[in-house]
C-alpha cells in the first residue's frame, strides 16, 4: 500500500518551483521517497503533488495510524537505514540492532517530543535586528554567536524587542541562522553530487558546540561548524557531543611543521599580523538564475572577480556557505568570522532580495579580502582562483581534510617576540573581553535607536508633514471660495506651501535609505564580529586555566616540567595572536566608523539643505507687508 507521512511543520511552497504547500498535522501520500537533495514528492488529499522537505514529515506505520511510539523523520530514517547496513558488516546483528535502538532513542524520540522544526522554513524579515538582552552570549564565554544580517526589507521593518535573536523562532541576532532544514549541511564525504544541492540550507552541524548550547537553541558559530569528518549528520542530536579543549594544542608532544606559517610581528601598536605587499578586493556581481533536476529546482549564481587577477569565477550562495564553514572551522578559534547574509526559502528569486543579498555578500567578501591571514589562506585563494570543476573539487576535498583547524591553528603562528608571563597574558585577555563586551552594548544601543528612527522617518513623521500640506491646501481652497478678487496671490502661495510640505514628507521617507541604511549595515556587521569574541575569549581563558593547573599536574606526574614549559610558551603564542587580531580589528573599526559616520553626516547636511531651499522658495511667494 502507499506510504503515508504526517507533516510535522508548516511549509510554504515557492511559486513556480514544483513544491507543495503543507500544514502541520496534515497526512500526505509519498509518491517518491528518493527525489534527492533532501526532498521527497508527495500528494495531499486534494490530489495536488509536489516536493516537500524530508525533515518536515515523519513516516507513519504501514497501517496508516498514528502511533505513540517514536516517529522518525524521513531524514533520520534514511540515516538509521544506512547506519544499520554499515554496522551489520562490522558486528553481529544483535549489536547492530542495539546500536540502532540507542540512536533511535537519542534522535527519533527526542525530536518527536520537542515539536519544533529543525530550522525555520520561512525566516521572518522582522526577526533580524532585535537587539535586546535575551540569550546574550556574554553571559557565558562558551556561548558563541556570530550575529546575522537582517532580511532584505528595510531596517524599519524590524520589530523592536528585548528578547530574542535569530534561532528557529526568530530570536535575537546572536543565534543561529535561518535556513531550509534539509539544505546544504556541510560537505559530505565521498559524494560530490551533494555539492550540487540547490537549497540554501542551514549551516553544518556543530563541531565545537557543547550540548548545553545545543539544547538552548544553538548559536550561529556553533551550528555552523562542520564535523572533522564532514558528515551531514547533525551531531548535536547526540547528547554529550562536546567541543574539544585546548589540551589538543597545549599538550601536543610535538607540533607539526605546517607549510602555511602565520608570522606575528611587533609594530608601533603592538603585535600585528604581517600584511601582504599588495591588497585586493573581490567584486560580486551579475546574479543569474539557474536550474537543475530538469528544471525542478532553481538557484541564483553570482560572478566573483578578484581585482588582482580580473578573472571571474561563479559561485552560488551555498558555495559561500561552504567557504564560511571552512574559515570558521580553521580560523574561528583565533579570528572572528562574521556570518553570511540570511538564508531564505520563500522570496529567494525576488529582485529586491537578490539585490540585497548580493550587496551583503559583497560586504562579506570585502571584509575577508581585507584580512591579511584570511585573504592569503589556501582555502580562500582556491575559492577565488579555481580554473575548472576538477580543480575545484580537489581543493574542496583538501580543505575539508585540513587538520590544522580549531585550536591547532595556533600551531601555525610564530610570534617574533619573547614569551609573555601568565599574569600579562591574563590581563590582555581580560582587556579584550571588557572592550568587546562594552562595544557590543554600544552597537546594540545604536541599532535599537537607528531602528526606531527609521520607523519614525518612514511612518509617523512623513504623515505629519502630509497633514500640514493638506491642511494648508484646504485652507487655500476655502479662501478662494470667498469671491474676493484681491487674494489670488495669497491663495496660490498657500497652495504651493502645502505642496512643499508634501514634498518634504517624501524626502523624509526616502532619506533613511541614503544615510541611515549604511550606518545600520556597518553597525550590524560589527555586531556579527563582536558576537564571535565570547567564543574566542573562552578558548583563551580555557588555555590560561590549564596552565594554572599545570603545577598540580607536574606534582602528580601527569605531565613533565617540559610539558609545562611548552604550555606556557603556547599560551603566550595564543595571546600574541589575540593581540594581533585586536589591532587589526581596531584599525578597521576606526576606518569603517569614520567613513560611515562621515557619509551619514554629509547626507544629513544635504538633506536639510534641500528642505531649507524648498522652504525658502515657498517663503519667497509671501511678500512682506
Amino acid at each position: 500500500m502507499a506510504t503515508k507521512a504526517r507533516v510535522m511543520y508548516d511549509f510554504a511552497a515557492e511559486p513556480g518551483n514544483n513544491e507543495l504547500t503543507v500544514n502541520e498535522g496534515e497526512i500526505i501520500t509519498i509518491t517518491n521517497l528518493d527525489v534527492g537533495g533532501g526532498w521527497l514528492e508527495g500528494r495531499n488529499i486534494k490530489g495536488e503533488r509536489g516536493l516537500v522537505p524530508t525533515d518536515y514529515v515523519e513516516i507513519l506505520p504501514s497501517d496508516g495510524k498514528d502511533q505513540f511510539s517514536c516517529g522518525n523523520s524521513v531524514a533520520d530514517q534514511a540515516f538509521l537505514d544506512s547506519l544499520s547496513a554499515s554496522t551489520a558488516q562490522a558486528s553481529s546483528s544483535a549489536a547492530s540492532n542495539n546500536h540502532q535502538v540507542d540512536i533511535l532513542a537519542q534522535i527519533g524520540c527526542v525530536e518527536s517530543l520537542s515539536q519544533s522544526p529543525p530550522s525555520s522554513p520561512s525566516p521572518s524579515p522582522s526577526s533580524i535586528n532585535k537587539v535586546g538582552s535575551g540569550n546574550d552570549p556574554w553571559s557565558a564565554w562558551s556561548a558563541s554567536k556570530s550575529g546575522n544580517w537582517e532580511s532584505s526589507e528595510g531596517w524599519g521593518a524590524q520589530p523592536e524587542g528585548a528578547g530574542a535573536q535569530r534561532s528557529t523562532n526568530t530570536p535575537n541576532n546572536w543565534d543561529t541562522a535561518f535556513g531550509h532544514p534539509q539544505a546544504y549541511q556541510g560537505p559530505a564525504t565521498g559524494d560530490d553530487d551533494d555539492w550540487d544541492e540547490d537549497w540554501d540550507g542551514p549551516k553544518s552541524s556543530s563541531y565545537f558546540k557543547d550540548s548545553e548550547s545545543a539544547d538552548a537553541g544553538g548559536s550561529q558559530r556553533g551550528n555552523s561548524r562542520a564535523s572533522s569528518s564532514s558528515m551531514k549528520i547533525p551531531l548535536n542530536k547526540f547528547p554529550g557531543f562536546a567541543k574539544p579543549g585546548t589540551e589538543q594544542y597545549l599538550l601536543a608532544k610535538q607540533l607539526a611543521k605546517p607549510k602555511e606559517k602565520i608570522p606575528i610581528i611587533v609594530g608601533d601598536y603592538g603585535p600585528m599580523w604581517v600584511y601582504p605587499t599588495s591588497t585586493f578586493d573581490c567584486v560580486v556581481a551579475d546574479p543569474r538564475k539557474g536550474s537543475k533536476m530538469y528544471g525542478l529546482k532553481s538557484y541564483i549564481e553570482y560572478q566573483l572577480t578578484p581585482t588582482n587577477t580580473n578573472r571571474s569565477v561563479n559561485h552560488r550562495y551555498k558555495h559561500f556557505d561552504w567557504l564560511y564553514e571552512r574559515l570558521l572551522v580553521k580560523f574561528g578559534s583565533a579570528i572572528p568570522i562574521p556570518s553570511l547574509p540570511d538564508k531564505q526559502v520563500t522570496g529567494r528569486f525576488e529582485e529586491e532580495f537578490i539585490k540585497m543579498r548580493m550587496e551583503r555578500l559583497q560586504a562579506w567578501m570585502t571584509r575577508m579580502c581585507r584580512h591579511p591571514v584570511i585573504s592569503e589562506s589556501e582555502v580562500f585563494q582556491q575559492f577565488l582562483n579555481f580554473r575548472d570543476e576538477k580543480e575545484w573539487k580537489t581543493g574542496k576535498r583538501k580543505a575539508e581534510k585540513d587538520e590544522l583547524a580549531g585550536v591547532m591553528i595556533f600551531s601555525t603562528m610564530e610570534p617574533e617576540a619573547p614569551d609573555l608571563d601568565l599574569v600579562e597574558i591574563e590581563q590582555k585577555c581580560e582587556a579584550v573581553g571588557k572592550f568587546t563586551k562594552a562595544m557590543d552594548d554600544g552597537v546594540k544601543e545604536l541599532l535599537t535607536v537607528g531602528q526606531e528612527h527609521w520607523k519614525r522617518c518612514t511612518g509617523p513623521l512623513p504623515k505629519e508633514y502630509q497633514k500640514i500640506g493638506k491642511a494648508l491646501q484646504s485652507l487655500a481652497t476655502v479662501f478662494s471660495s470667498s469671491g474676493y478678487q484681491g487674494e489670488t496671490d495669497l491663495n496660490d502661495a498657500i497652495t504651493e506651501a502645502g505642496k512643499t510640505y508634501e514634498e518634504i514628507a517624501s524626502l523624509v521617507a526616502e532619506q533613511p535609505k541614503k544615510d541611515l541604511h549604511f550606518l545600520m549595515e556597518c553597525n550590524h556587521e560589527y555586531k556579527g564580529f563582536l558576537g564571535c569574541f565570547p567564543d574566542i575569549i573562552g578558548t583563551h581563558k580555557g588555555a590560561i586555566e590549564k596552565v594554572k593547573e599545570s603545577d598540580k599536574l607536574v606534582a602528580t606526574s601527569k605531565i613533565t616540567p617540559q610539558d609545562k614549559q611548552n604550555m606556557v610558551k603556547r599560551v603566550s603564542t595564543m595571546s600574541y595572536a589575540l593581540q594581533a587580531e585586536m589591532n587589526h580589528f581596531h584599525s578597521n573599526r576606526i576606518y569603517d566608523y569614520n567613513s560611515v559616520i562621515r557619509l551619514y553626516l554629509e547626507q544629513q547636511v544635504q538633506f536639510y539643505e534641500t528642505i531649507a531651499e524648498k522652504l525658502r522658495q515657498a517663503l519667497s511667494r509671501f511678500p512682506v507687508m
